[in-house]
């Protein structure tokens, strides 16, 4: 038998390198949110940290713009929450139906797939959306227990209109699934409003935050259901669980740790332990939250959306196509179409090039995208004038340097341009010129 290796030298402290991370998410941290994680540990049912998982619940029913009492964080990742509401919801041969308009609507129907469910899908070619039509035709047709859609699908950078389906789920007893990962915080989002049963999202895109929680948001329907399919753990139960779990007439979620019934539990009033919540993720998740409401949601979706147009407005600027339906397009990412010039392997050596001598990150994209367009993010802590400009004028640099033609401050020009425009608008608007006419 060989010998080990011999051991190398040690680890010294780790030292990432400085990124601006300009791509579809994760993005760059607040600096506030990372020094809300640097606060000190308390026991997971110490008053203080009790305390702070109800002001984390508050907080997000307002992000949420919801009234929801069932408002609280899975951790994991965004995907860790998509699973726990669809394995919470969904028993074995129930009927899903999702519309697919991107990679992550695709997911949706995996994991619906492996909760046994019987899944039908609808589909309109990437770059575009759904029309509430042609969804109420496929609820009409399918009957599904659950609608499980994509609010903003970074794959594609289109945002779906949901305002309308609501109404259509409500009419045909459907349950209402949104995934908003990408949009919320940085779109407008009224989960109450827009009668949507269960939100699941993701701190590491517009909500400013690292990867690792996902806020959720389930309405009392959703809970009905949730409910009926609640099982205590046998080391924890006492006699009115027994009794309980005798009447329940769901089948048990087949998670433990994404059971949504365990984990309401936990968050609620009897705090029945279920696991040991991720304390510094929870502090992360409060600042987060605490940050957008000081900004005001309507703020923060208007700031996202002034950054994102003035990107919008310089990569056109630098003479690149911009892939997809604009007017749905998010306000927080933009997909841009590779010069044909380069093809996959020079538009790959272009964001090396952005990374390696500017620190900055952008984003490919997936399936029939890949290749063909880079994804570039103005969201959360980046979506902020430095950066969006930082970012067009490394890229306009590393496209002359791949021999790519573009006008000599094109990108920065136009984004400068977006800005004084979007000022005027404001200033106009200020004054009181009616229906946005400059005054």
């Amino acid at each position: 038998m060989d010998a080990p290796p011999p051991p190398g030298p040690p680890l010294g402290e780790i030292a990432p390198p400085p990124r601006l991370l300009m791509g579809p998410g994760p993005i760059s941290v607040d600096p506030r949110v990372l020094r809300a994680m640097a606060a000190p540990l308390v026991g997971q049912f110490d008053p203080f940290m009790t305390a702070t998982m109800n002001e984390v619940m508050a907080l997000y029913r307002d992000v949420f713009a919801t009234g929801n009492e069932q408002t609280f964080l899975v951790d994991g990742t965004a995907r860790a929450g998509i699973e726990a509401a669809l394995v919470s919801l969904i028993e074995p041969g129930d009927r899903v139906l999702v519309p697919v308009f991107g990679r992550f609507g695709h997911l949706l129907t995996e994991i619906a797939g492996r909760c046994g469910a019987e899944v039908h899908t609808i589909e309109v070619p990437w770059g575009e959306v759904f029309t509430a039509d042609r969804v109420a035709d496929a609820v009409r047709r399918v009957r599904p227990k659950v609608l499980a859609l994509v609010q903003g699908d970074t794959s594609t950078t289109m945002c779906q209109p949901l305002a309308e389906i609501g109404a259509i789920c409500a009419e045909h007893d459907v349950l209402f699934y949104c995934d908003a990962t990408a949009s919320l915080g940085g779109n407008e989002f009224h989960t109450d409003a827009w009668g949507l049963d269960v939100v699941t999202a993701g701190l590491q895109k517009c909500l400013g935050g690292p990867s690792g929680s996902a806020p959720v948001t389930l309405s009392p329907r959703a809970v009905a259901v949730v409910e009926g399919r609640r099982h205590v753990e046998a080391g924890l139960r006492e006699p009115d669980d027994e009794a309980a779990d005798a009447e329940t007439a769901g089948r048990v979620i087949a998670s433990n740790y994404f059971d949504l019934a365990m984990v309401m539990d936990y968050w609620g009033p009897r705090r029945l332990n279920h696991h040991t919540e991720a304390t510094s993720m929870l502090y992360a998740a409060r600042e987060c939250a605490r940050l957008l409401l000081a900004e005001g949601m309507d703020a923060a979706v208007a700031r996202h959306a002034r950054h994102g147009a003035a990107m919008l407005a310089g990569v056109r600027g630098l003479g690149l196509g911009v892939f997809g339906d604009t007017a749905h397009k998010m306000n927080n990412v933009v997909a841009v179409e590779i010069p044909e010039k380069l093809g996959p392997a020079g538009g790959d050596a272009v964001r090396a090039s952005l990374l390696e001598d500017f620190g900055i990150e952008i984003g490919t994209s997936f399936g029939p995208l890949h290749g063909k367009v880079w994804r570039i993010g103005t969201m959360g802590y980046n979506a902020r004038k430095d950066a969006v400009l930082t970012t067009l004028a490394a890229l306009e640099h590393a496209l002359r340097a791949a021999g790519v033609a573009v006008p000599a401050g094109g990108g920065v020009t136009a984004a400068q341009e977006s800005y004084r425009d979007a000022d005027r608008a404001a200033d106009g608007l200020a004054h009181g010129a009616p229906d946005g006419v400059l005054a």
